[in-house]
């Protein structure tokens, strides 16, 4: 069996989607440090894609520009996904852990990170006639980052292929449950905040009155 440093297991995951998690989960592999670095660098992408993606493909991103999107787009998202694969692979008798789960599914991400940082600097070369370039870039980031994140499910868990796609559609249905009950609470705590800052403002007149 073999014996890398988390660089070296990241590059034989990526090269390996079959069985590079079931070897990093025999050897008990895997970074914290790098899966969050991961992450962030995925939450860049998504902030670079929509400031510096080439003109003749995109067109000129707004004057104002609002961290939150990009926030709950990666980061959340993300965390979303952990939490939801942890609460339905608990039901279904899983054998991943919370740090597994946060762990391999980040690695999993890495192409589809590396394929748009790849889109942004070819958005600067190419041109619009060569647009199915980055489309095909985009298309193999995606579906490499598919299979990583289906084979590290099945590998955690020790699922089968049926068993893992079920996993796969309950974590999603999780996932919007628990993005509305985020929803709800935000709308939730801004009329609390509301309500506190018109009571202040009523006595603050008052007492001025």
């Amino acid at each position: 069996m073999m014996d890398f440093n988390n660089r070296q297991w990241l590059n034989y995951m990526m090269k390996h989607p079959v069985d590079g998690f079931e070897n990093m989960r025999w050897k008990k592999a895997g970074s914290v440090k790098y899966a969050i670095v991961i992450i962030l660098f995925w939450f860049l992408a998504s902030i670079f894609e929509n400031r510096l993606y080439g003109f003749q493909f995109r067109a000129e991103p707004d004057k104002i520009f609002n961290i939150i999107p990009h926030f709950v787009r990666t980061i959340l998202l993300f965390l979303t996904w952990t939490a939801g694969n942890w609460a339905v692979c608990t039901l279904l008798d899983g054998k991943g852990t919370m740090k597994q789960i946060f762990i391999y599914s980040a690695y999993a991400m890495l192409p589809y990170v590396i394929s748009i940082y790849a889109e942004i600097m070819l958005s600067h070369i190419l041109i619009r006639e060569e647009q199915i370039v980055i489309d095909m870039i985009h298309l193999t980031g995606i579906s490499w980052t598919a299979l990583l994140l289906f084979s590290a499910v099945r590998t955690m868990h020790q699922y089968t292929f049926r068993k893992t796609l079920s996993a796969i559609c309950l974590t999603v249905f999780t996932m919007l449950i628990i993005l509305c009950l985020l929803v709800l609470l935000l709308v939730l705590f801004q009329q609390i905040y509301n309500f506190i800052f018109a009571i202040y403002t009523e006595i603050a007149y008052r007492l001025k009155v």
